[in-house]
C-alpha cells in the first residue's frame, strides 16, 4: 500500500487525527466498556457487562458513516497512528442547524488535549461544511473535566436540567452548553 500525505488532510491537526472505524477497533470498544466511571458519565447509566459480540456489532455498524444510525463515528489517533478514543456527531437537525457531539477518551490517554482537538475538528466540519450553527451538549453534574473542555471551546453553560438522570443511587443533574457559529469563529479567531 502506497505511503499517505497527511499533510494536506482536513481531519486532522498536529497532535489528533480522525479516522473511520476499523473492523480492529472493536477491540479497544470492548477495553473501554471496562471503565465503569467513564461510561456512567458518558451514558449515565451502569451498562451491562460488555461481550465481544457487541463491540463487534457496534464497530461494524458505524464504520461506513451513514447517518441512518443517527451519528457520524470516528476513531482518534494520535500522530503515533495510536487509537486514543472515540468521537461522534450526533443529533443533527438540518432544519435548526443543531447538533451534539460525543466524545471518549481512553483512560490511558486522558488529560492530553486529545478530545479537545478531536472536538475543534468536529465542530469545524459542522459549521463549514454541514452549515449547521449550533452545538448543543449536556455534561453530568461532577464530570469536571468535561465541563472543562466545553468551556475551553468556548462553549456557554445555558442552563441546568435539574435532577433529569437517575444513576449511582441518586437523581442528578445534567448542564446544558452550547456555541454557535459565530461564537466559534469568533474564539478560533477564524473571522
Amino acid at each position: 500500500m502506497r505511503e499517505i500525505n497527511f499533510s494536506a488532510y482536513f481531519w486532522q491537526d498536529n497532535k489528533v487525527r480522525l479516522r473511520a472505524l476499523r473492523e480492529e477497533d472493536w477491540e479497544d470498544h470492548y477495553y473501554n466498556r471496562f471503565d465503569s466511571p467513564a461510561r456512567r458519565l458518558l451514558e449515565c447509566t451502569v451498562e451491562l457487562p460488555p461481550t465481544n459480540a457487541e463491540a463487534k456489532k457496534f464497530t461494524d455498524a458505524f464504520s461506513d458513516f451513514s447517518l441512518d444510525r443517527g451519528r457520524i463515528m470516528f476513531t482518534i489517533e494520535n500522530m503515533d497512528g495510536e487509537n486514543v478514543g472515540g468521537v461522534n456527531l450526533n443529533s443533527i437537525d438540518e432544519r435548526n442547524g443543531t447538533f451534539s457531539i460525543g466524545i471518549q477518551i481512553d483512560r490511558d490517554h486522558r488529560g492530553k488535549g486529545y478530545g479537545t482537538r478531536a472536538i475543534r475538528i468536529l465542530l469545524k466540519y459542522a459549521f463549514f461544511e454541514r452549515r449547521l450553527n449550533k452545538f448543543n451538549d449536556s455534561v453530568l453534574e461532577g464530570n469536571e473535566p468535561s465541563a472543562a473542555m466545553m468551556r475551553k471551546l468556548g462553549c456557554v453553560q445555558e442552563g441546568v436540567r435539574r435532577q433529569v438522570i437517575y444513576t449511582d443511587g441518586k437523581y442528578q443533574d445534567m448542564i446544558l452548553f452550547g456555541l454557535t457559529k459565530d461564537e466559534f469563529i469568533d474564539k478560533e479567531g477564524l473571522a
